[in-house]
């Protein structure tokens, strides 16, 4: 049994906040009070004073590079950098190699998952192979644990086959998450095409092949009455027709990560090869939008697109070296510096963001405190200063390395058992 005394609780789930404490037994919170008892000898109590007691948070957009690419991350190492940042359940995406699009890769990466001390889910492909022709055998990975779909990393160009994706993921009731880059529309991907690729002398990413995109897919969404995430939202015109299609109804969802509510293009020209990523980051109107989305509800998850690469990929000019920056141990702090302490967000829309709208999406048993509900809980020092640069992840490309940040987990609490996250070696035992 383990009892956390003297936080302060946030529940996003439920809006409740205040000094409780919490008594787990197992992989269970058994009580939720105040001013518990220890109820019997063997009972870990752990002292909360001063700090957040909040539910494990939940990424459900995160790239473990395992199987196919373990020098450049893998799921054990991907669960030590999740935890670390405050991280209880990560959703994988399928653009492993093999692809998730069979069940012997598919029950690879979930039995590895049960290995790490996390909750390690995993999404399924939408297309064998990412190939964007023909559909995986969606029901079947489904019924061997695939908790939703996508092809991350390649975007869908066929409406036909979308559309007949979205009504196999509705007859499911999982949902399907879209990578909105049209790539007819882009050359040299990475980069907006603007500012950063006149400095660079490339052409960029326009935002036109972000809207058309997710114009489409909202719109099939609606008529096919899917589950739909729109990944990664770069653009203000995009979070503008989120908005205007969930007010007409159908279950559409959107994320943002860290680094666009963060950064602009500036960033690309500052950091180079650091600040890569897909989509790229955008202008400050765009910034200033997605946050706008963040308030009020039209983007309903922030989750990080951890994509780790290896120190000698990044270091390639800028055309050649692959796009994406690692996130999990940068998410949380970055949360609370950048949308909390400058007035956009309460702690609790913070937290609602980031473990309980990521849940609901996936159907996931996690992101809330509630008696009876799972023993997954992380203890926030809202006010400690973070200079991110020790990374437990394999990969450490990120342009945050350095930056002085405020706000990390102190302790990660997955199954009702604390998790060693600073020893790498323990937390894999």
């Amino acid at each position: 049994m383990l009892l956390i005394r003297n936080g302060y609780m946030i529940d996003p789930k439920s809006g409740i906040e205040g000094k409780y404490d919490i008594l787990t037994k197992g992989d269970k919170i058994w009580k939720i009070g105040r001013n518990l008892k220890e109820p019997e000898e063997g009972c870990h109590v752990v002292d909360a004073e001063g700090l957040l007691v909040a539910p494990g948070l939940v990424d459900v957009h995160v790239h473990f590079r395992d199987p196919g690419f373990p020098e450049k991350e893998d799921i054990l190492t991907g669960a030590a950098a999740a935890a670390k940042g405050g991280f209880t359940t990560v959703v994988m995406m399928a653009n492993t190699k093999p692809a998730i699009d069979n069940l012997k890769t598919l029950e690879y990466v979930v039995q590895k998952g049960q290995k790490t001390g996390i909750h390690v889910m995993s999404c399924a492909n939408v297309t064998l192979g990412m190939g964007g022709r023909e559909l995986t055998p969606m029901e079947e990975l489904a019924q061997a644990g695939a908790v939703g779909f996508t092809d991350d990393g390649v975007p869908l160009l066929e409406e036909s086959l979308v559309r007949s994706a979205m009504e196999h993921g509705a007859r499911l009731g999982l949902p399907l998450s879209f990578h909105e880059e049209d790539p007819r529309l882009i050359s040299n991907n990475g980069i907006h095409k603007g500012k950063a690729s006149e400095f660079y002398g490339i052409g960029g990413s326009p935002r036109e092949a972000e809207i058309g995109l997710v114009e489409r897919d909202l719109r099939l969404a609606i008529e096919t009455g899917a589950i739909v995430n729109i990944q990664h939202i770069s653009t203000k015109e995009a979070v503008e027709l989120v908005r205007q299609a969930k007010k007409k109804g159908g279950n559409i969802h959107a994320e943002a990560t860290p680094h666009h509510f963060t950064l602009t293009e500036e960033a690309a020209v500052t950091y180079g090869t650091m600040a890569k990523m897909n989509p790229p980051l955008r202008e400050e109107e765009d910034r200033q939008e997605i946050i706008r989305g963040l308030a009020d509800g039209t983007i309903d998850i922030i989750a990080t697109d951890h994509a780790p690469h290896t120190r000698e990929e990044k270091a390639k000019p800028l055309t050649e070296a692959p796009s994406g920056i690692i996130g999990l141990e940068t998410a949380l702090a970055l949360g609370i510096t950048k949308l909390v302490s400058e007035g956009y967000l309460t702690m609790c829309q913070l937290l609602r963001l980031m473990s309980a709208n990521p849940a609901d999406l996936y159907h996931l048993d996690a992101g809330y405190l509630a008696e009876g509900g799972p023993a997954d809980i992380i203890l926030i020092d809202s006010r400690a200063e973070v200079i991110p640069g020790e990374y437990l992840s394999k990969a450490s490309n990120t342009p945050f390395t350095g930056w002085r940040l405020r706000g990390k987990a102190v302790k990660t609490i997955a199954g009702g058992k604390v998790l060693p996250i600073m020893e790498e070696e323990g937390f894999m035992g």
